[in-house]
């Protein structure tokens, strides 16, 4: 009864801290579809406490169906964590009629008094286009789309021995254009290079990729592995189409440069007009033939024009930034470090721009600049921050000026040179502890830093000084008899020491056991660095590597009784929290899901990361 009780509780508490979530109220459409078609518009909203919905103005359109109302709800509970959704939708089936762009208004609801309103949303009827094949138009509810990764046509596979040929599917049936966002440009400047397909067909497979281009750095845009076509009117054809790839590009070198044409062999399913349906449906054919057709795209010639006379500074960025600095104080002791970080925010060929220099003064000890990339790959180019750290030390007191730093670069939107400025400080350094940071004063009384001017002539010593007496003999004396035994105690010392290692090296289990951890963290850095290669198959192999031969080599375990169940058993017999064995088995589980899943992401691989090491760490406090 009471844990009856306690599951009616929870429950109340999940939906009372849903209900006090955000209220989102979308609306789903196609953005383009065809005149005289029937097409599909949903409005959702994420919870079932709703009344009172009004619909917007369908204006060009004719309501042939609806509004029909559904609902769907969920609860989820993984580890102790729980989620719960719901929404209402209420869809409509439209006919569009005369071509021309159109706007659907907003709708709307009450949702615990308050009234909640949908966005517009802009529908494009295109006129009726003429030929193509009737296969892969989509749903007639759903504005066109599908997917180009798999067979839609369902009721048996397509038959491959079927005479089929890619002379029946002409190049206006489907075809790829290539487009460049900018054909004119200055080195370094980023372009946009689109590959789009065009289809009257089925199409539901295509391979092909960018080959290797001379003199251009390229970045792939990531886009969604499942592609989902839209209408789109081209020479008086109604084509259902999808940008299939994009890159960005960053031209090298000056001059006429071309990117190749590109042949892609897509799979097409076309109707078996050789086989009579009716036979073919008793005999247990296929009426559809899978048809292979070779896609060559164009090629496309770049002008670049190669950078106007460069300044002696210039840092090599292209493209639009801004620029700022911080110090972490102004005011510091002699030999401590302080850091000065200049950041570069803006749009361009982040990758390649060059460190900053900036002018510390002669005696401070100054270190190579730390370089911290914090950017994206956006459509018109890597977007975000580059920031520039830098660490150094003040030897001797005195006050400092460390000069504003120049940043120059080329601007894309006035195609000419910019000078940034960062702000200059003042450092007061004072006098550090045990006389540390001397100086002197010059004939004008103000300070000036103590230099060595050669080995054999240096600056009286301050401070504390101890003399000797003339004639003092150092034979004879403790000094003498400890300098004179030391060697021997070390020699003995070296000796336990040494036969001490020798059975501990000895007694393999326990020497595996020791060098667990370092093993372990040698291979994580190995993964760090594949990591940072982006190498992610590569990177799991590793960090599993990692984690199940730390354990081997913890607990003396064969490589036959390596197991999850097994590994689990080990770890509680040796009192381990139940809660670092499952995040312990959590990683591995996590690095085994996602080797064999397809794609990734570095943010994932960054977790994994953190969270194998956090394992390995706590997992070897405890043991």
């Amino acid at each position: 009864m009471k844990r009856l009780v306690q599951i009616v509780i929870f429950a109340f508490l999940s939906v009372s801290a849903f209900a006090q979530g955000d209220v989102t109220f979308k609306v789903s459409a196609p953005s383009s579809v065809e005149a005289g078609g029937k097409f599909r518009v949903q409005f959702t909203v994420n919870t079932q406490n709703v009344s009172n919905f009004n619909a917007p103005d369908f204006k060009g359109f004719e309501v042939i169906y609806g509004p029909a109302t559904s609902s769907q709800s969920s609860f989820q509970m993984i580890n102790g964590h729980t989620s719960q959704s719901s929404s209402i939708i209420y869809t409509y089936v439209l006919l569009s009629e005369s071509p021309g762009t159109y706007t659907i208004g907003s709708a709307s609801v009450q949702v615990d008094g308050k009234t909640v309103k949908s966005k517009p949303v802009q529908v494009r009827v295109l006129p009726s286009g003429s030929g193509g094949s009737s296969y892969g138009r989509g749903s007639a509810y759903g504005g066109g789309g599908s997917s180009a990764n798999g067979n839609r046509n369902g009721g048996g596979a397509p038959s491959s021995s079927a005479p089929a040929s890619s002379q029946n599917v002409s190049g206006k049936d489907l075809f790829m254009t290539a487009t460049a966002s900018r054909t004119t440009v200055h080195e370094q400047e980023a372009i946009l290079l689109t590959y789009k397909i065009y289809t009257l067909v089925d199409l539901t497979q295509m391979d092909g990729k960018l080959p290797t281009l001379d003199g251009f750095q390229i970045q792939e845009i990531p886009l969604p592995r499942t592609k989902e076509f839209s209408l789109e009117q081209y020479n008086g054809k109604n084509y259902r189409t999808v940008v299939w790839s994009q890159y960005l590009l960053f031209p090298q070198k000056s001059g006429k440069l071309t990117i190749p044409s590109i042949t892609y062999e897509g799979v097409v399913i076309t109707r078996n007009r050789t086989i009579d349906p009716i036979e073919a449906f008793f005999n247990g054919q296929s009426g559809y033939a899978e048809v292979k057709k070779k896609i060559t795209t164009p090629a496309l010639t770049i002008n670049v024009s190669p950078l106007p006379n460069k300044p002696a500074d210039f840092s090599g960025a292209v493209g639009t930034f801004s620029v700022a600095s911080s110090i972490s104080t102004q005011e510091v002791d002699a030999n401590e470090a302080v850091t000065l970080k200049i950041s570069v925010k803006g749009s361009g060929n982040m990758k390649l721009i060059s460190t900053p220099e900036v002018q510390f003064p002669k005696d401070f000890e100054t270190y190579d600049a730390k370089v911290n990339d914090n950017f994206q790959l956006t459509r018109s180019g890597l977007s975000g921050t580059k920031e520039f750290e830098y660490l150094f030390v003040p030897r001797h007191v005195g006050t400092y000026q460390i000069p504003a730093a120049k940043f120059v670069y080329f601007d894309t939107d006035s195609r000419s040179y910019k000078t940034l400025t960062t702000q200059a400080y003042t450092l007061k350094v004072n006098k550090g502890k045990g006389g540390a940071g001397q100086s002197v004063s010059n004939y004008s009384g103000q300070q000036q830093d103590v230099q060595q001017l050669n080995q054999d002539i240096r600056f009286i010593k301050q401070g504390d000084v101890k003399l000797h007496q003339q004639g003092d003999a150092f034979f004879g004396t403790w000094k003498y008899w400890v300098a004179y035994l030391l060697p021997f105690v070390l020699f003995i010392l070296v000796m336990v020491l040494g036969r001490k290692r020798m059975k501990a090296n000895a007694n393999v289990a326990l020497s595996r056991g020791k060098k667990a951890n370092k093993v372990a963290l040698r291979r994580m850095k190995a993964a760090k660095k594949l990591l940072d290669a982006h190498d992610t198959g590569k990177f799991y192999d590793e960090v599993l590597r990692a984690l199940w031969g730390y354990v081997g080599d913890k607990f003396n375990m064969s490589q036959e009784s390596l197991n999850k169940e097994n590994i689990e058993q080990s770890l509680a017999s040796r009192n381990v929290p139940e809660e670092q064995v499952q995040q312990f088995m959590k990683v591995m589980n996590d690095c085994e899901f996602a080797r064999y899943a397809p794609g990734d992401v570095n943010e994932n691989m960054e977790n994994v990361y953190n969270s194998a090491i956090d394992a390995i760490s706590k997992m070897e406090d405890n043991l």
